[in-house]
């Protein structure tokens, strides 16, 4: 199961609909990538530290990265700080995978092909599973897309999730996307009063 392709599939889809930020989208996608490896084992999660561990190769080559990315030194690398890492310019890394392996497509019609235009993607075995997770409402899947900023809040007392490890991903996950969104607005408000001096001046 790659949660990280599933979620950044889910995202695409339903872009048109619910415009992103990426940095939100990249954020929920490196925490998708510490789930990733929990299950091929090749990490596990000490209080808030990703110790690594000797999991083989995922056969996918972002996970791979990720995987080859890890802390390997004590006292490692806190769940958050690898958010921050390796989530910058991650859901761009992931949309261009998705197009080196052909599972998007530029829409018909397109007249102007230095336009910018979403991406579309295409059938195949990987679209299916990622819409079959989401119409299953997976747990997992579920609370890093809201994190991300697409699709329902999941419920505050759904018992779902189980794993300590898990909801420690997660968390850490929710936390990071808040924190972005204050520093955000920060930086509006800081523009703001910038403006309103340029215009008094």
């Amino acid at each position: 199961m790659n949660t990280a392709r599933d979620l950044v599939i889910v995202a695409v889809d339903t872009a048109p609909d619910h415009p992103l930020e990426r940095g939100d989208l990249s954020l929920a996608l490196a925490g998708a990538e510490v789930l990733d490896l929990l299950d091929a084992g090749a990490v596990s999660v000490d209080g808030d530290l990703l110790v690594p561990g000797t999991g083989s190769k995922t056969g996918d080559r972002l996970l791979d990265e990720a995987a080859e990315q890890l802390v390997r030194q004590e006292p490692y690398e806190s769940v958050e700080d690898w958010l921050w890492r390796r989530g910058r310019g991650l859901s761009a890394a992931y949309v261009t995978e998705l197009e080196k392996e052909g599972l998007t497509a530029k829409p018909r019609g397109l007249r102007n092909p230095l336009r910018a235009v979403p991406t579309e993607l295409v059938d195949s075995p990987d679209k299916r599973r990622a819409e079959e997770r989401w119409a299953a409402g997976e747990p997992v899947l579920v609370t890093l897309a809201s994190a991300a900023g697409f699709g329902d809040e999941p419920a505050e007392d759904s018992e779902d999730i189980t794993e300590d490890a898990v909801s420690a991903v997660l968390a850490a996950v929710g936390d990071a996307v808040m924190e972005l969104e204050a520093v955000r607005q920060r930086k509006q408000i800081t523009d703001a009063a910038y403006d309103n001096i340029w215009r008094g001046m």
